[in-house]
C-alpha cells in the first residue's frame, strides 16, 4: 500500500481480502476514506502533521490495489465499504474515530456515519459530495439533464471495450503537465508536486486487475445517496470545498454542511479537487482546530 509501511490484511464475509495500513502514534484514531483512485500519499501533508499525536489508518478499497474483489460485484457498493471501514478499525482494537474522507471518501465516510454513529467522533469531508456522482460531476455551474444516463453509457462502453480503455490509459500521461500547470495558476502548488500525484494515480488506476473493479466503482457512487440521512448524522463535521472543484463541485459540499446539524463550511476560493495538497496551509490548521476542539473523543 504505502511504501514505507507494512500491509495488513481483513477478510470480509464478501470474499474479499481487504489490505490497510496503520502509522502514527497516540491512543486517538483517525480512518482515512481515499478518494476513487488515490491511496495515503494524497493525505501525506496531513500524515506529516498529525502522525505524532494521532493514529493513522488508511484500507484500499475492495477490489483496488492490494485488496482484492468480493465473490460477486453487488458487494462493491458504498455500503459495503462503510461496513470495512468498521471492520478495519475492529481489527485494531479501535471503538471510535474521526473519519476523514476525500473524494469518494466522504460518501463513504457519510454512509458509515449513518450507519454506526457510535463509532463516529468526527468527520473531516474534503471535496466530495452526498451521492449521485454523475449528476453533478463535470458540472460546476450549469447542469445538464440526462447526464447520469450518458455518464452510465460511456463507463459501460470503456468497459466492454478493452482497446478503449488503453487508448485512455495511452493518452493519459499527456494530459499530466498541462493539468499541472493548471493547478499551479488555480492555487500556486508546485507543478512537481501535482505531477508526481497524478503520474502515481494514472499507474495504479489502469492495472489491468483492478481497472474494472475501479469502473464499478464510479458507478457505485452514482447510484448512492446518503442526502436523505444528513439530518440525522450528529457527529461533529468539517466540511471543505474548492471553488474550481468540476468532479464534486463546491455546491455538493456547501449542501452536506447546510443539513449536517454540526457542520463547519470552509470554502476555499483558489482550490480545486485536492484541496489537502493545494492548500495545507488553510487545510492542516482547520482540522487541527477541529481534532483538538470540537471532535467528541
Amino acid at each position: 500500500m504505502d511504501d514505507d509501511l507494512p500491509t495488513r490484511f481483513i477478510e470480509t464475509r464478501h470474499g474479499a481480502r481487504v489490505a490497510y495500513t496503520v502509522t502514527g502514534r497516540g491512543e486517538k484514531a483517525l480512518l482515512l476514506a481515499n478518494g476513487l483512485g488515490g491511496r495515503l500519499y494524497t493525505w501525506q501533508p496531513l500524515v506529516d502533521a498529525l502522525r505524532d499525536e494521532y493514529r493513522i489508518i488508511s484500507w484500499d478499497y475492495r477490489g483496488l490495489f492490494d485488496s482484492t474483489a468480493p465473490t460477486r460485484r453487488a458487494h462493491l457498493s458504498i455500503t459495503d465499504h462503510a461496513d470495512d471501514a468498521f471492520a478495519v478499525l475492529d481489527a485494531e482494537g479501535i471503538d471510535r474515530a474521526v473519519l476523514c474522507g476525500w473524494s469518494m471518501g466522504v460518501q463513504v465516510s457519510l454512509e458509515a456515519a449513518s450507519m454506526c454513529p457510535e463509532r463516529v467522533a468526527g468527520l473531516v469531508l474534503l471535496n466530495g459530495t452526498y451521492g449521485h456522482v454523475f449528476s453533478s460531476g463535470l458540472q460546476p455551474w450549469v447542469r445538464f439533464p440526462f447526464a447520469g444516463q450518458i455518464m452510465h453509457a460511456v463507463v459501460d462502453g470503456v468497459a466492454l471495450r478493452p482497446g478503449l480503455a488503453r487508448a485512455i490509459e495511452f493518452s493519459a500521461p499527456r494530459a499530466i503537465t498541462p493539468t499541472a500547470a493548471l493547478f499551479w495558476l488555480i492555487s500556486r502548488v508546485k507543478p512537481a508536486t501535482m505531477s508526481a500525484v497524478m503520474e502515481r494515480y494514472m499507474r495504479e488506476v489502469f492495472d489491468p486487475r483492478t481497472f474494472p473493479n475501479y469502473l464499478q466503482l464510479f458507478q457505485e457512487l452514482d447510484a448512492h445517496s446518503v442526502l436523505h440521512h444528513l439530518r440525522d448524522i450528529d457527529a461533529p463535521a468539517l466540511v471543505a470545498s474548492g471553488a474550481w472543484d468540476w468532479l464534486t463541485p463546491a455546491y455538493q459540499s456547501a449542501r452536506i454542511a447546510q443539513r449536517l446539524p454540526h457542520a463547519e463550511y470552509l470554502p476555499l476560493r483558489r482550490a480545486s479537487h485536492f484541496v489537502l495538497l493545494e492548500r495545507p496551509e488553510v487545510i492542516i490548521p482547520a482540522v487541527l482546530r477541529f481534532l483538538e476542539g470540537r471532535a467528541r473523543w
